[in-house]
């Protein structure tokens, strides 16, 4: 019996990898391509039975892939997957594309745990400089004393341990980009060099006397508010407008809960793939107790979290009683105070009602109103009054195959 051929378009090895074994092992013919043009190719130009198609592609979106080959779509059914949610992340996104290309000075603002150097990594990867490296240099983790020399090099002798000459980060750069992690931790020395640097393109080693010209972009990421920074006098306000041409704030995984459940089931993947095993699948109540809790660590703490129970966790599913005790009573913690007043109460309660209304009907207002039993009007205004935004449905979970 001939195997049914799939698809896979993803450019994510690890992903491609752990859908290839798994649906080889139950039996279909699998052909998987890292990039939009390589898979739009094969969908017009040979026969699958069905296709999974990465939302976001290096090379293009999956939606753009989707109308290119629309003539296929009534033979071929297609599975939209995604790591990445459109909510506040698809406007970082956006942002991202738009400067990217450009030589501008960007600084990625966020909490710990974000994501910051990812979106850092994002840019460079879609900017003219990227085939030259990402030198990246964390602020906080190297001491004072000698943050300077990382940065600008510095000569034979100038001082202790200084036994020969050595470059810096900024003359490593040349030509390609500069990533200052944590640079709102800089002393006020550092700054005031670095500023330098970047209003004059040169800068000398330490010890040194030779001017060193260095074409670098510079883009920059801090876990602080440096406008509050600036008003203590820990932070040169000359060198945040050198710094942060545009400014690209990574929003909290708590302000992004929609995420969640994606993000964890891509880190099984991901798991999966680098630990050799099948991954493993969450449990409706497990998802439901990870999206209540605020998670603090952000994106970090979550990819922690899933490698522990991905090792820990010995059934194929990872149920709520597997979670740790913190996240399991999140829901509960989230709840309204027994003194809070009624009507504060009442709003905690119709919200989550409607949000879990919502996820039942995968964000479909039209179906939602019509399980609640309200006019999808007066749904709208609601959402709007509790801030709930709702996110588009791209794609099915696939298509039927045509009859």
């Amino acid at each position: 019996m001939k195997k049914r051929r799939i698809l896979v378009i993803d450019d994510e090895k690890a992903i491609r990898q752990t859908l290839s074994e798994i649906l080889t092992d139950e039996g279909y013919a699998v052909t998987s391509v890292e990039s939009g043009e390589e898979g739009l190719r094969r969908l017009k130009e040979e026969n699958f039975d069905l296709a999974f198609l990465d939302v976001w592609l290096r090379d293009r979106d999956g939606l753009s892939i989707l109308e290119a080959a629309d003539g296929r779509l009534q033979e071929v059914p297609v599975v939209m997957i995604s790591g990445h949610a459109n909510a506040p992340m698809l406007q970082l996104r956006q942002e991202i594309s738009r400067v990217a290309p450009t030589d501008a000075r960007v600084l990625i603002t966020g909490e710990n745990g974000t994501g910051k150097e990812l979106v850092a990594r994002s840019i460079h990867r879609l900017s003219a400089r990227a085939d030259s490296p990402l030198v990246e240099v964390n602020c906080a983790a190297i001491p004072e004393e000698l943050i300077e020399s990382e940065l600008f090099g510095h000569v034979r002798g100038s001082f202790t341990g200084a036994t020969e000459d050595r470059r810096g980060k900024f003359e490593e750069a040349d030509g390609a980009t500069l990533f200052l992690d944590e640079v709102g931790d800089m002393s006020a020395r550092t700054q005031s060099k670095v500023l330098r640097a970047l209003q004059e393109g040169r800068f000398t080693r330490v010890g040194g006397s030779r001017a060193i010209s260095s074409d670098v972009r510079v883009l920059s990421a801090t876990n602080k508010n440096l406008a509050e920074e600036i008003r203590r006098g820990a932070f040169r306000e000359d060198l945040f407008f050198r710094l942060a041409v545009v400014t690209l704030s990574v929003p909290a995984l708590r302000e992004r809960r929609e995420d969640i459940a994606p993000l964890a089931r891509h880190f099984l993947m991901q798991f999966s793939a680098r630990f050799g095993r099948r991954p493993k699948s969450v449990s409706p109540a497990a998802i439901e107790a990870l999206e209540s809790y605020r998670w603090p660590g952000n994106v970090r703490e979550l990819k922690n979290l899933i490698e522990r129970l991905m090792i820990l966790c010995a059934a194929e599913e990872i149920r709520r009683e597997d979670l740790p005790a913190e996240i399991r009573d999140a829901e509960l913690a989230a709840a309204p105070p027994a003194d809070a007043p009624l009507r504060d109460a009442r709003e905690d309660f119709e919200r989550r009602y409607i949000l879990a209304s919502l996820k039942r009907h995968r964000g479909n207002v039209t179906r939602t109103a019509e399980a609640l039993n309200v006019e999808r009007s007066n749904l709208y205004r609601k959402l709007k009054s509790y801030g709930i935004e709702v996110e588009r449905e791209l794609v099915g979970a696939a298509r039927r195959l045509a009859a």
